[in-house]
């Protein structure tokens, strides 16, 4: 049943509804019946690229997350819900972080959608947390402002797994969701899909010996950072540009470190541009994932792994630290993060070519996950000539959204040629280029990172029967 609408006063729109749906409380369980108390939403001013265009809402949920939340003055009746990428890795839940993703993503609010993103009750990493997280915002919307026609998922890069994640755990026909988009999507999950942050820890240390130095306490380096370690990334961005000069001109680089550099970008196939940001992950984000997620334990293995490109792989090979995963570590991971392509509704994804950050293979990976599932005509895969990881052309995210919408109602899947032609409509109002490759196919996701001998070449790294098998052992996965 549609909600009644009731204006209130500083243009704050308040719902009436018999069965108010109630916020989760660290359960998945919907409030029954009877009305529940939900906390109202502040209004605020919007962020600068929406201004006076929405009526714009914050808050705090019961776990602690905040969230934004705008509906535009020419409101569509559809709603998007955003999830945020990262992880951040600050301890609490970021109030900033909602906004400025709300202002980040102003184009879904100028095409009329109304936006709700939530910053995820703590920082750190988290999948199904964050997909709740993301669900509890969408409750908060519907408790608030009443249900909307159609609600659409987004998620762009690490969020592009929250997204999916939530997909699978709330996105059968008779869910809340009616589509999902996917944009630079980290869609490998994080048992597999981090292992070319694992290559480069330990290519890095082979060649540079600086992180951890040998006159500092030594430590396995899947722990990423010992967790006692009082190195800022201040620190790390120093020993980064001593062993490789990786922000100096060549020019002004030793020969020791272009070799370094030559060596390690060789190696592990990652773009020189972005060296620095994929060194931040597997060192902080990945002590975050074993020491405080995972209490210790080690989910990532680099045994079996031959390493190439170097001017001596016999010496790398022989040298380079080797360890194997804490299978329970693994599992944990795996069941927090993979995804096992149970999809019943439409998901369109967008992915730039020359992604430096998520790369366009992690695609490969997931169209695998849903063809093993048998689901693979739920799915649409675009891809542009594009070179950024963190945002997209406008004209692209607004033609996404309308060709998506499209499929949800009326259920016709459309071909990756009509969407690459319809965009032009939107760059007339944008302005910001459309860039489809219509006949783009990565390659696997093992042409571009190292499989490992276990099955790596394999997808989906978790089934279904899998995580149903998991989901009943005490304590699975990585906590809220």
């Amino acid at each position: 049943m549609r909600t009644a609408w009731i204006r209130g006063g500083l243009g704050r729109t308040l719902a009436v509804a018999a069965g108010t749906v109630g916020l989760l409380a660290g359960t998945l369980t919907v409030a029954g019946p009877a009305q529940a108390e939900v906390a109202q939403s502040d209004p605020v001013s919007c962020p600068a690229n929406i201004g006076d265009k929405a009526a714009c809402y914050t808050g705090q949920d019961a776990n602690g997350a905040y969230y934004a939340i705008a509906i535009p003055k020419n409101w569509n009746g559809d709603l998007v819900v955003h999830a945020h990428g990262g992880p951040d890795l600050g301890e609490a839940s970021d109030p900033a972080r909602s906004v400025e993703d709300l202002d980040r993503w102003s184009v879904m609010v100028d095409e009329g959608y109304a936006w709700a993103g939530s910053s995820y009750r703590r920082g750190g990493y988290g999948t199904r947390m964050g997909a709740i997280d993301t669900e509890n915002v969408r409750r908060q919307f519907v408790a608030e402002f009443g249900a909307p026609e159609r609600t659409y998922l987004h998620g762009q890069s690490w969020g592009g797994n929250v997204a999916a994640k939530a997909l699978e755990m709330y996105g059968d026909r008779r869910g809340p969701y009616d589509a999902a988009l996917l944009t630079n999507g980290v869609l490998g999950g994080g048992s597999r899909g981090y292992d070319y942050r694992v290559d480069l820890r330990v290519v890095y240390q082979y060649y540079c010996a600086n992180l951890p130095r040998p006159t500092e306490p030594q430590y396995p380096l899947w722990q990423g950072l010992r967790a006692d370690s009082t190195l800022t990334t201040t620190g790390m961005r120093s020993r980064l540009r001593e062993c490789t000069g990786y922000d100096l001109a060549p020019a002004e680089r030793t020969a020791l470190q272009q070799r370094n550099l030559d060596d390690i970008l060789a190696v592990t196939k990652l773009p020189e541009r972005t060296l620095e940001s994929h060194l931040r992950f597997a060192v902080f984000t990945f002590r975050d994932i074993v020491h405080t997620r995972l209490d210790g334990r080690n989910p990532f293995s680099n045994a079996g792994v031959r390493y190439s490109g170097s001017h001596d792989d016999k010496a790398l090979n022989a040298g380079v630290e080797r360890f194997e995963a804490d299978p329970t570590a693994k599992r944990d991971l795996s069941y927090d993060s993979d995804l096992t392509g149970d999809v019943e509704i439409p998901v369109l994804t967008l992915h730039a070519i020359d992604d430096p950050t998520a790369f366009v293979e992690h695609e490969s990976a997931y169209r695998m996950t849903l063809e093993e599932a048998d689901r693979d005509h739920h799915l649409v895969q675009t891809f542009t000539r594009e070179s950024e990881h963190s945002g997209l052309s406008k004209a692209e995210y607004a033609n996404s959204m309308a060709r998506l919408a499209q499929w949800a109602e009326t259920g016709k899947r459309p071909s990756v040629r009509s969407i690459a032609e319809s965009c032009a409509r939107f760059d007339a109002t944008y302005g910001t280029g459309c860039f489809y490759d219509a006949g783009f196919r990565p390659g696997s996701y093992a042409s571009r990172v190292e499989a490992r001998p276990d099955g790596g070449r394999d997808w989906p790294a978790m089934t279904s029967w899998q995580e149903r098998r998991w989901s009943r052992i005490d304590g699975v996965g990585i906590a809220p």
